[in-house]
């Protein structure tokens, strides 16, 4: 099934290309969205598609990035949109 989830990371996640290593996986997977750093050290990430395709890509930052060591992961699932036509990073 199809879903959205609004994503915050938490850890050390800026600095060690986290939002280089969400969009390749994300892209992998074929899920849509964004992904970006905030001011207080956290990231940020809307994901769009199969839900299942979703959890492995928090799966994959969890257990397959080679820097970054999450701490914690606020997820919110929503209902699907499709609001977006590929996944970027924004700035």
């Amino acid at each position: 099934m199809k879903s959205r989830v609004e994503a915050r990371f938490y850890g050390v996640v800026q600095g060690v290309y986290f939002r280089a290593y969400t969009a390749n996986f994300a892209k992998q997977k074929n899920i849509t969205g964004w992904v970006c750093n905030l001011d207080d050290g956290s990231v940020s990430a809307v994901f769009e598609g199969e839900r299942e395709d979703i959890e492995e890509v928090i799966r994959l930052l969890k257990e397959e990035h080679p820097a970054a060591r999450i701490e914690n992961i606020d997820l919110k699932w929503l209902d699907f949109i499709g609001q977006f036509d590929d996944f970027e990073v924004r700035y």
